[in-house]
């Protein structure tokens, strides 16, 4: 069973803060609503050969739900994804947010490492004790900053190192 690679946009892909180099500027229209996103182009290819050397499934679990298929992965070089969906907010249980719940039901027995602004201690505990996962790696990104080197070899090395890789 491959591991999952989930990927989050706002403050993991487009940053929050000033984008440094290599980021480039876009205006998108999602459901009539105007954003600006900064997207580096590295990215895609940076986490297909993640996914590719673990060998494990890369998918949205952002609030763009599809839209990120339309609007992010062309313009940062990923194919379409399949996403996890995310469906109304039902509140919480632990502190965790709204998103978590979806990605344990999404998820079901398989490992998977989790790039995303606004995951702490409570969606940790919330996907250990409410959905009864053991195997994943949240990564917390700073979402000024967004998605580094730093973030990618993290899930390099707990994917390895915990069995899970099968890549070549």
């Amino acid at each position: 069973m491959k591991p999952l690679l989930l990927v989050d946009v706002d403050g993991v892909l487009n940053p929050f803060g000033a984008p440094g180099p290599g980021f480039r500027r876009y205006r998108c229209t999602v459901d009539g609503v105007g954003y600006t996103v900064h997207l580096n182009s590295r990215h895609g290819p940076r986490l297909l050969e993640l996914a590719l050397r673990t060998g494990a499934e890369l998918a949205w679990a952002t609030t763009w739900e599809h839209h990120a298929n339309e609007w992010i992965s062309p313009r940062v070089g990923l194919p379409e994804l399949p996403v996890v969906p995310l469906g109304p907010d039902g509140g919480s249980e632990l502190g965790e947010m709204f998103k978590t719940r979806h990605v344990g039901a999404y998820v079901g027995d398989r490992p998977f490492v989790w790039f995303d602004d606004q995951v702490r201690w409570e969606d940790e505990k919330y996907l250990r004790e409410c959905q009864g996962l053991s195997d994943f790696l949240l990564v917390p990104v700073e979402p000024n900053r967004g998605l580094t080197s730093e973030h990618l070899a993290a899930a390099r090395d707990w994917l390895t190192l915990s069995g899970f890789s099968q890549g070549p």
